[in-house]
């Protein structure tokens, strides 16, 4: 039996980075950007909420760049504040690292379990003995998740279940389960 997991963002990530006014270290980008033009220069930032105080941060995007240099398509979505943009830019580790933030996925992604248009299907048991499930996990984003939680949640098992299968040799996959994967990889369940 084969099946096909979906790692699906939910929302955003919260981005961790100290707060100037409050202390706080976390903020919610909402998927607004400021562009500001000076002349024929541009400067770009995505603008990020403090969940404690409200205070706003600006994540450079783009930093003196030509107008001209810019795609058209690009700029029509920075203008329209498109969320998709805005996950994608959050997501590219050049825009992280030029901004020094890391992000916070807990509880911004999904397993789907299914085909997308069926309806969410509720955690699968475990299989019967002797029968072995081959699985495939996809991310629609790269959403750094640990394979155990997600192989915990698509068969509903405690997480200490999926690591006492692990440890016995009843999971086996090329790539190692134990750390943090954003990457396809699949992986096969012997009962």
């Amino acid at each position: 039996m084969s099946k096909t997991w979906v790692v699906v963002p939910t929302r955003l990530p919260i981005v961790l980075r100290r707060c100037h006014r409050c202390a706080s270290g976390r903020f919610r980008a909402n998927g607004k950007f400021r562009v500001n033009a000076s002349h024929k220069l541009l400067d770009v930032w995505l603008l990020a909420l403090c969940v404690g105080c409200g205070d706003t941060t600006k994540l450079t995007v783009l930093e003196r760049m030509n107008v001209r240099a810019v795609p058209a398509g690009l700029l029509e979505l920075l203008h329209g504040n498109d969320p998709g943009l805005a996950a994608e830019l959050l997501q590219d580790p050049g825009v992280r690292r030029r901004n020094r933030v890391a992000l916070d996925w807990d509880d911004a992604w999904r397993l789907d379990r299914g085909a997308p248009e069926q309806p969410q299907q509720p955690p699968q048991p475990h299989p019967r003995e002797g029968e072995a499930v081959e699985v495939s996990v996809r991310f629609a984003a790269r959403v750094p998740v640990r394979p155990v939680r997600l192989i915990a949640e698509g068969f509903g098992l405690p997480r200490a279940e999926v690591e006492r299968l692990l440890a016995e040799g009843k999971l086996v996959s090329t790539v190692r389960l134990s750390g943090k994967l954003s990457g396809d990889f699949s992986f096969t369940f012997k009962h």
